[in-house]
C-alpha cells in the first residue's frame, strides 16, 4: 500500500467513512428519540427506517455509478461521493426534525459510491494473488474507524448531540481536497467501455453475475451474510442499551474494542491466515464462526462476556475479503466496475432489509407490554443467516477446492477463455 498512492487514498477514504459512521452510531438512537420526543422502542423503528432508506438508494443507484466508473474512471465517482457525503452530514447537523434526517440519508444513499468505485479501484491496481489482502484494506479501515469513531462519538456526543455530525462533515471535505490533488486514475483507457444501461439498473446489473461460473453461489452467500451482518449492526446499540443499560460512553468503548479486533485480524492475522488457508477455507471458516459469534451475543448473560466473544469471532472479518477476491477473479478487467456495482446493489438490498427486519424484531420483543423481553432476538436471525451463507459458499466453491489464489486465477481465466 505504501507504493501506491491510490490505495493509500482508498484506505483513507474508507477510514473516514467509518470514522463518520462510528462518530454517529453511539448518539443516533438518542438523537432520534429527542427529535421525536419518544422512547427507545419507538426510536428503534425510525432508526431502522433511516438505515433501510440509505440502503434502498444505494440499491437503485450503485449499478449506475458502477457503470459510470467503467466508462469515465474511478476517480470522479470517488470524489463526487466524498462531496455529497460531506453535504449529507451538514444537513443532518442542522436537522430540526426527523424529515431532515430522512432527506440527508436519501442524498447520501444516492451518491454513496465509495464502496462500489473503491472496490473496482482495488481490483484495477491489484494482481490476482494480492486481491484478497488488498480487499482487506476495507476491513482495516473499518477496524481503525471503529476504534476511534465510536469512542470519539461518545465523548463528543456528551458535549453536544450535533457536534459529531460537524466533525464527520469536516473529515469528508478534508479528504475530498486531499483526493483532488493526489488520486491517480486506475482504469486504463483501453479497459473502459460504453455505458450499458441494461447493466446500470439493479435488475440488469444482476445479469453479469450469471455470466461466469461460481459467481451466483458466491454472491448469494455474500448477500445472505450481509443481511445477517446488517441485522446485527443495526440493532447493536439498541441491544446493549436495553439488555445491559449501557451509556453512550460504554457503547463507544465497546465499538472501539470491536474495531481494534477487526484491525488485528485484517492487518495482522489476516496476512498469516489467508495465505495458509487459502481464500476458500478462510471464507468458510469466517461464515461458520460468525454463526457461533451471533449466538454468543444473543445469549450473553453479562456485558463483559461480549468482549471474549468478539475476540474469538474476529475470524469472521476475513470472510468478506476472501469472498471478494474469489469473485473478482471470475470476470474480465473491463467488467470490474459492473461487478462491484452489482455486488453493491446486493449489499444495499441487505442494507434495506436488515435494519428494517432487525429493528422491527427488536421493537416487538422489547415492547413494554411483554413480561419477558428478548433484546437479543435479532441476533438469532443473524446466526441463522450466517450458517446459510456458509452452506451456499461451500456448495458454490466445491469445483475449485481450496486452490491457492494464483492457481484459482489461472483456472478462472482458462474457463472464461
Amino acid at each position: 500500500m505504501k507504493r501506491n498512492p491510490g490505495l493509500v487514498f482508498i484506505f483513507i477514504t474508507l477510514l473516514i467513512d467509518m470514522l463518520g459512521t462510528g462518530l454517529l452510531v453511539p448518539i443516533l438512537p438518542t438523537f432520534i428519540s429527542h427529535l421525536m420526543h419518544g422512547g427507545l422502542d419507538k426510536a428503534a423503528r425510525h432508526y431502522g427506517l433511516l438505515m433501510s432508506l440509505y440502503g434502498a438508494m444505494q440499491f437503485i443507484f450503485a449499478p449506475v455509478l458502477g457503470s459510470l466508473s467503467d466508462r469515465y474512471g474511478r476517480r470522479p465517482i470517488l470524489l463526487l461521493s466524498l462531496l455529497f457525503t460531506g453535504v449529507d452530514y451538514v444537513i443532518m447537523a442542522l436537522a430540526p426534525s426527523l424529515v431532515w434526517l430522512y432527506i440527508g440519508r436519501i442524498l447520501s444513499g444516492i451518491t454513496g459510491a465509495s464502496f462500489t468505485a473503491a472496490n473496482a479501484y482495488v481490483a484495477d491496481v491489484s494482481p490476482p494473488e494480492k486481491r484478497a489482502q488488498n480487499f482487506g484494506i476495507f476491513g482495516a479501515a473499518f477496524g481503525i474507524g471503529f476504534i476511534i469513531g465510536p469512542a470519539a462519538g461518545g465523548v463528543l456526543g456528551s458535549l453536544g448531540e450535533r457536534l459529531p455530525f460537524w466533525i464527520a462533515a469536516s473529515l469528508a471535505f478534508a479528504n475530498l481536497l486531499y483526493g483532488w490533488f493526489i488520486l491517480p486514475e486506475s482504469l486504463k483507457p483501453e479497459n473502459r467501455r460504453r455505458i450499458s444501461w441494461r447493466d446500470a439498473n439493479p435488475v440488469g446489473a444482476m445479469l453479469i453475475l450469471g455470466k461466469y461460473p461460481i459467481v451466483w453461489g458466491l454472491t448469494g452467500a455474500l448477500a445472505v451474510g450481509n443481511l445477517g451482518m446488517q441485522c446485527l449492526n443495526s440493532t447493536w446499540v439498541l441491544f446493549t442499551t436495553a439488555k445491559f443499560d449501557w451509556s453512550i460512553r460504554e457503547n463507544g468503548i465497546c465499538m472501539a474494542v470491536f474495531g481494534l479486533i477487526a484491525l488485528i485480524y485484517q492487518i495482522g492475522l489476516g496476512r498469516i491466515i489467508l495465505p495458509r488457508l487459502g481464500d476458500r477455507r478462510t471464507m468458510l471458516s469466517g461464515y461458520f464462526i460468525g454463526t457461533l459469534e451471533c449466538l454468543g451475543y444473543a445469549l450473553a448473560p453479562f456485558g463483559w462476556v461480549i468482549y471474549p466473544i468478539m475476540l474469538i469471532g474476529g475470524v469472521g472479518f476475513l470472510a468478506g475479503p476472501a469472498t471478494q477476491s474469489l469473485l473478482s477473479r471470475q470476470v474480465r478487467e473491463d467488467e470490474q466496475g459492473a461487478l462491484q456495482g452489482a455486488l453493491s446493489s446486493l449489499g444495499s438490498l441487505a442494507a434495506v432489509l436488515g435494519p428494517f427486519i432487525g429493528s422491527s424484531i427488536f421493537s416487538y420483543f422489547t415492547q413494554p407490554s411483554l413480561e419477558q423481553k428478548t433484546p437479543g432476538a435479532p441476533f438469532f436471525l443473524s446466526s441463522a443467516l450466517y450458517v446459510t451463507a456458509g452452506f451456499l459458499a461451500l456448495r458454490a466453491t466445491r469445483s475449485i477446492g481450496n486452490d491457492s489464489p494464483v492457481t484459482a486465477s489461472v483456472k478462472a481465466v482458462t474457463k472464461s477463455v
